[in-house]
């Protein structure tokens, strides 16, 4: 099958894959030292949490033997018996993908001889780890679903029965993400409510809402309760001894994140606190974290710090397109967005080296890549917002090649609309069906290099007015979101909601003269 390593995993659970064509996954490399050339916190957060689990599932190869009306014999024309499943070389014999995949053989050589000395320290080991990040604070293992189901089979082949406080809680907390209405029961990837609020809370005062609302403070006090106060796993690859930060669900004290923590931040200096004396420590300290963040190249990653090592991509089990935490665009726009807003001096080296990996990461059309969310037109407008908010000269040729793509792939019907397949086929960037939340990113891209008079903007804003429901509403059945790119998406219901809000919002003020609304917060650089 065409699948990936993890599903072709899911499938040898169920007796319709053989074990023997999956890659090893080694549970000794929770041992490895972290001065070593490889060790679990090279991997990104969500790469880590997965694979742990998984390689306490590699080595029992728990096996549910199905009926035979439901095996999935389709899958294998010619049958297991005569077909080569194994992971295909490069040709060049002289690569790193070869090189683990020999080793993966190595592997599968020694494995029947019970070489192994360390697995077990190695298996109790991972389920230290694992244990430690599924109690109090998280909403199950990195609060994602593959990790949460992971650990969930993990915690069965260790001999863990569903009575077990321990998986009853990991059970519990899968459950949370199930959805079951009239229509339909799907399970969801995450929950996302620290995003979402934050996002609302923006779009609300941006568009008017006063920041001594009662409704804004109470969403701004539960959003400083949510701040993370350990050091989780950022702590093996970011030094900086104090712990802050959000993530992206309700409970995930070990994976706090940049870009959650960047969007809190800029709803928190929209609210009026009740205590602001507390309110300036806390964006201190989360600031002074978001900051210690920045990468060897100017950039900011999700969840971790120069976790870039790219032979790490051709390991066998990395098929995934998501074992490193790059940095990206969209992530240091914003927040270049945020340090704007609140005064921060822009002369410092790191807002210069932002800026200077933004021109480097433009592409030649002048868009810009969107790591999280769907896609160049969500990485171009996040940029142009960034780079107003700084303070950039929004006259500069490379900033207007940003604006110029954005006008140039407006939609007859004067939207935008872009598809997940741009990840997979960069020359459809720009080309979709027309969605509220992709339409009002671009018209903030282009209101971000002035001119507001641009028929572009008119279009684009006639666009979201005509298609706004009589109850102020927008629909979207699109996908608009990013997990992984070329892996999974994300539909975020909320973003056919606050996103035009915050267009119509962003038009206004800057019309009138505004620009943003007055930060509770400022600096002191």
């Amino acid at each position: 099958p065409q699948m990936n390593t993890f599903s072709k995993l899911y499938l040898a659970l169920l007796g319709q894959f053989p074990w023997k064509y999956l890659p090893a996954i080694p549970v000794e490399m929770v041992l490895l030292p972290q001065w070593a050339p490889f060790h679990i916190y090279k991997m990104s957060s969500w790469s880590r949490a997965m694979l742990i689990p998984l390689a306490i599932i590699n080595h029992f190869k728990p096996t549910r033997v199905l009926p035979g009306e439901k095996q999935l014999h389709e899958l294998y024309p010619l049958g297991t018996e005569q077909s080569d499943l194994r992971l295909p070389r490069s040709e060049p014999f002289w690569t790193w993908r070869n090189f683990f995949l020999r080793l993966d053989d190595v592997f599968k050589f020694l494995s029947p001889l019970r070489i192994r000395p360390l697995r077990r320290r190695a298996l109790e080991e991972a389920e230290r780890w694992m244990l430690e990040r599924i109690g109090k604070g998280s909403d199950g293992l990195a609060a994602v679903f593959p990790a949460m189901l992971n650990s969930l089979i993990a915690l069965r082949a260790l001999g863990y029965s569903k009575t077990n406080s321990v998986y009853a809680k990991a059970e519990r907390d899968f459950a949370g993400l199930f959805v079951d209405d009239p229509e339909d029961f799907r399970i969801q990837p995450c929950l996302s409510p620290i995003w979402d609020t934050a996002i609302n809370i923006i779009s609300l005062a941006e568009s008017g809402v006063a920041p001594d609302d009662p409704n804004l403070q109470n969403a701004a006090e539960w959003l400083v309760n949510k701040e993370v106060r350990i050091r989780g796993d950022w702590s093996a690859n970011n030094s900086y001894p104090q712990a802050s930060g959000w993530a992206f669900e309700y409970n995930n004290v070990y994976y706090p994140d940049t870009d959650d923590t960047a969007m809190v931040l800029m709803a928190l200096r929209l609210v009026r606190s009740k205590d602001p004396q507390a309110l300036n420590e806390t964006f201190r300290r989360a600031l002074d974290w978001q900051l210690s963040f920045q990468c060897r190249d100017g950039g900011w990653a999700a969840f971790d710090k120069n976790v870039t090592t790219p032979w790490l991509e051709d390991m066998p089990f990395a098929d995934h397109n998501a074992i490193l935490d790059p940095t990206c665009s969209d992530l240091t726009a914003r927040t270049l967005e945020l340090l704007g807003y609140i005064g921060f001096d822009p002369k410092t080296r790191s807002v210069r080296d932002a800026i200077q990996y933004l021109i480097e990461t433009q592409d030649e059309d002048g868009s810009w890549y969107g790591r999280w969310g769907v896609n160049y037109i969500y990485g171009t407008w996040q940029v142009l917002r960034g780079l107003r908010a700084i303070g950039q000269d929004m006259t500069q040729d490379w900033i207007l090649r940003g604006r110029d793509w954005l006008e140039s792939c407006q939609n007859n019907d004067g939207g935008w609309g872009e598809t997940c397949g741009t990840y997979e086929n960069p020359s459809t960037k720009g080309i979709g069906e027309s969605t509220a939340s992709q339409t009002a990113w671009a018209i903030m891209g282009i209101c971000a290099c002035g001119d507001l008079d641009r028929p572009s903007i008119q279009r684009g804003l006639r666009y979201l007015l005509s298609w706004q429901k009589p109850d102020g509403s927008w629909d979207e059945e699109k996908i608009t979101g990013t997990g992984f790119p070329r892996v999974f998406y994300l539909k975020y219901d909320m973003y056919r909601q606050n996103f035009p809000l915050l267009a119509l919002a962003t038009y206004v003020n800057y019309r009138s003269g505004l620009g943003h609304r007055p930060s509770f917060y400022h600096c002191d650089l």
